[in-house]
């Protein structure tokens, strides 16, 4: 994937809420790569998403999107991708197909078109039998994946997945990541966060793991392997392990500077 083109290109971006929630991350992820991006609770992982999506203004830095500037061509940009965040919101008293035939509309797509496609989209996540029925009804689970089609009806280029497994039973998730494997397979591109480390490490090409805003560590699982000195470890191994010397360093950190400023 070296000479491949990027799908997203961030620079130095910053975002503060009280304190800095994403502090100057930097990253470039390839076009047709799966990607996953880690990190505990209260990393950054969602706010650093929620602006490349164009959901939330950042502060300060960079962040391209197929090569377009966000910054300056934002609607260019979201055309070109999709959301799902992880409590998705449809309209309850559309049915799936009403609810994709929606959302393509306002995408500007033929209507035949946009039927075909959200026919093969439901089938794909075995919805099928439901096309013609209430949302309201469905459970989690199932709304995920009514979102997930209707983020995939314009066949964006980059698919952003905020916790996307999140409600669902095994053999939806399994049609999930059937979906999004065949995406990627493609020329997709897939961002995912997940706290099912399991996941990222069975389908993601690459990983990134962030911690208070700064990405601090990233590669393919067999080169997070190689730096941890153990290539037998698991991704929760080295996660765990990359997380705690992040804070110990932080900690290391804070202590120096308090103790220049008390001398």
């Amino acid at each position: 994937m070296a000479n491949a083109p990027h799908a997203l290109e961030i620079k130095d971006l910053h975002k503060t809420f009280v304190e800095p929630a994403v502090d100057g991350l930097s990253l470039t992820i390839t076009a047709g790569e799966f990607y996953a991006l880690l990190g505990p609770n209260g990393a950054g992982k969602t706010t650093t998403l929620r602006m490349v999506a164009g959901l939330l203004n950042k502060d300060a830095g960079n962040i391209k999107v197929c090569g377009i500037d966000a910054g300056l061509e934002p609607i260019a940009a979201k055309q070109v991708m999709a959301w799902v965040p992880d409590e998705p919101l449809i309209y309850d008293k559309l049915t799936p197909m009403e609810y994709l035939a929606f959302v393509a509309g306002l995408w500007g797509m033929n209507a035949d078109v946009a039927k075909l496609k959200a026919v093969k989209l439901l089938t794909q996540f075995g919805l099928g039998a439901h096309a013609d029925e209430r949302c309201q009804g469905f459970s989690k689970g199932m709304r995920q994946k009514v979102a997930l089609a209707g983020a995939l009806i314009h066949d964006p280029k980059l698919i952003i997945l905020d916790e996307p497994l999140t409600g669902l039973d095994a053999g939806s998730a399994r049609q999930v990541k059937s979906v999004l494997r065949n995406l990627v397979s493609q020329g997709v591109t897939v961002i995912m966060t997940t706290h099912i480390l399991e996941v990222a490490e069975r389908m993601a090409d690459r990983i990134g793991v962030i911690a208070k805003g700064r990405l601090i560590a990233q590669g393919t699982l067999q080169e997070l392997r190689e730096t941890s000195g153990d290539t037998g470890k698991s991704l929760e191994d080295i996660f765990l392990e990359i997380v705690k010397d992040s804070s110990e360093e932080s900690a290391t950190r804070l202590e120096q500077g308090e103790e220049a400023n008390a001398a």
